[in-house]
């Protein structure tokens, strides 16, 4: 039976928020920012429908389903979508990854009422045609024997893996060639009508679109799931954070520098603060130019080619890295100044300066990601598929309250020079 939105719901929001929420009946959500200043409309569709949430013997079938989301429906065939949205000089793609799969449109805010209709229908009927199974499936495979040729991806996938050896998180959103090879397209269909259901769903609309056209368009056009079914069990267990140190080496033919990568578990989303901190350290100690390892490896010793400090933000736990180009006769050096680094916040308070320097960096970059309608809705969706959408503004506001002191806690409590996952990546001997 078909699932409709009689009513509508304007959800409290801080008096900064400058979109508004509404939920509707099934619990749909539509974030809604109107920006009259620019012709353009921005429909981004995000579902809690990504890796985590795969059946344990399904890996990589919410990629795949990605895929075949676009292969149309019963009244949409094959094709028939990309070739509306281009006629009309609009842009649509998709992502998946292990929190969620997110569907994304740009059209001139004229078309919209064109374009979107095609959207929600091949969203929430998706038929994934037999016949375009077998096509499809060898796009994802491909992609799957292109990863395998990036030494890169190899070393991030090696270190997840030591990171979360329980936890979906280890595992690669594209699946394993043997599984993606077998699926059958009921069990994407299976995988679709379990989790692309209104209560997973949120409709960012951002861009020259009015509140009452935005609240039409859903009642309108995203009115009609699909008949509820039922997947295997997905085991969801806990995300320990390791306790000892976890090294492993893969040899790459043809490699050229050698790469060092370092990882340590960070907190979910329910702990954004020590999240928004840790992003914070990553920034002091090779998030920039002047960071203390950039400076300290590269300039001072030469023991680096480059070095770099990455943070990034998951719903069940984050992840804090460290990555080194350097000769592998280097890598212990490396490994062990990186190290002495981590003490070093840890037993001294940074510099006031030093953070005024990475507080106005990561400020400045939050700024540059919200530019565009497109930035705005990606930002909207991503918060309120981990949390809240509301969280995605608290951020430059909880960047700037740190004091030295509590970053020096937060490397105490998170980087942990004793329990860490490592994978460094060699040239293989020919």
């Amino acid at each position: 039976m078909d699932i409709r939105l009689v009513s509508v719901q304007l959800c409290p929001t801080k008096p900064d928020f400058p979109a508004k929420i509404f939920t509707f009946d099934q619990g749909l959500t539509l974030i809604h920012q109107d920006v009259p200043t620019v012709p353009v409309a921005v429909v981004d569709v995000w579902v809690r429908a990504g890796a985590i949430a795969e059946p344990d013997a399904w890996p990589g079938v919410a990629h795949l389903l990605e895929h075949m989301i676009f292969k149309g429906t019963k009244r949409v065939p094959p094709g028939a979508f990309d070739q509306v949205i281009e006629y009309n000089g609009g842009m649509a793609n998709a992502a998946t990854s292990h929190d969620y799969a997110h569907f994304y449109l740009t059209t001139a805010a004229d078309y919209l009422p064109r374009t979107l209709p095609y959207l929600a229908e091949i969203l929430l009927q998706a038929e994934v045609p037999e016949e375009c199974l077998f096509y499809e499936r060898e796009v994802v495979l491909e992609e799957i024997r292109g990863s395998e040729d990036d030494p890169d991806w190899l070393g991030f996938q090696a270190l997840c893996q030591l990171l979360h050896p329980q936890h979906a998180y280890g595992r690669s959103v594209l699946g394993d060639a043997p599984s993606v090879q077998n699926y059958t397209a009921n069990q994407l269909r299976c995988f679709h009508r379990t989790h692309y259901q209104p209560e997973n769903m949120t409709v960012v609309m951002v861009g020259d679109i009015r509140e009452k056209a935005a609240i039409a368009y859903m009642e309108e056009i995203f009115d009609h799931f699909g008949v509820r079914s039922e997947c295997p069990p997905t085991t969801r267990l806990p995300n320990h954070p390791i306790q000892t140190i976890k090294r492993e080496t893969l040899r790459i033919p043809e490699l050229g520098p050698s790469r060092l990568t370092m990882g340590w578990n960070g907190p979910g989303i329910d702990r954004l603060q020590d999240n928004i901190g840790l992003d914070l350290l990553a920034v002091v100690l090779a998030g920039s130019h002047c960071a203390r390892l950039v400076q300290r490896l590269r300039e001072e010793l030469g023991l680096v080619f480059d070095i770099q400090s990455c943070f990034s933000l998951q719903k069940e736990a984050s992840l804090f890295t460290i990555n080194a180009y350097l000769t592998s006769a280097q890598a212990e050096r490396v490994e062990a100044e990186i190290c002495a680094a981590i003490q070093t916040l840890q037993t001294t308070p940074i510099s006031t300066a030093e953070l005024a320097r990475a507080q106005r960096l990561l400020c400045n970059d939050f700024i540059f990601s919200t530019e565009t309608p497109a930035q705005l809705a990606g930002l909207y969706g991503y918060y309120q598929t981990l949390a809240t959408a509301e969280l995605a503004i608290a951020y430059p506001q909880i960047v700037r309250q740190y004091w030295p002191e509590a970053l020096q806690t937060l490397a105490q409590r998170y980087l942990s020079t004793g329990a860490y996952a490592l994978v460094l990546l060699e040239a293989a001997e020919s």
